[in-house]
């Protein structure tokens, strides 16, 4: 096995069981972290991939900014009276066990179907022209020279966010009142 294809499937694994601890843990802080840590190797794919860009992008916009929001989010909830909401009996244990049967089927075809593309495309000559640097300098001074007000105008509006949640969450009747 090459030094590629053991980095590849070693990120997919730890990508997995990432991903996995999202949706097993029943502490939301612990989820966030454990969706945080399938982001970050989730970058580290496209970074093996080449497509740096996008690694920053995924590390920058959703390991980033998408999870400050979600800490936020979790913020307002009362973490204590959050654990009395899940049901535990055996209707809902069934749906869950049916809905796992479900989504580790479409795993299995989605991987059986993604095996049978990638022979054809294999076969195929597929060349690679341009390495997208040109293009992605073009949006960088698209965004930065045109759309720079925007930029500036959503992380203002993204602090005001930060702070009204925080406030609202100390404040008398607050989740976080101490």
């Amino acid at each position: 096995m090459t030094t590629d294809a053991f980095l590849f499937w070693f990120l997919a694994l730890v990508t997995f069981i990432s991903a996995l601890g999202v949706v097993v843990f029943a502490n939301p802080i612990f989820s966030a972290l454990s969706l945080v840590m399938t982001m970050v190797t989730v970058a580290a794919l496209f970074a093996t991939l080449n497509a740096f860009f996008l690694a920053g992008v995924q590390l920058i916009v959703y390991a980033g900014a998408v999870m400050v929001l979600f800490v936020m989010v979790l913020m307002l909830f009362d973490l204590h009276k959050e654990k009395k909401a899940f049901t535990q009996g055996a209707f809902s244990g069934s749906v869950k066990l049916l809905l796992g049967g479900l989504l580790a089927g479409l795993i299995v075809g989605a991987v059986s179907m993604s095996k049978e593309l990638y022979k054809a495309i294999s076969d195929q000559a597929v060349t690679n022209s341009a390495t997208g640097i040109e293009s992605t300098k073009a949006l960088g001074q698209l965004l930065f020279t045109q759309y720079i007000f925007s930029f500036e105008v959503l992380g203002i509006l993204l602090l005001v966010i930060a702070i009204g949640v925080v406030a609202l969450a100390r404040s008398k009747g607050g989740t976080h009142v101490k």
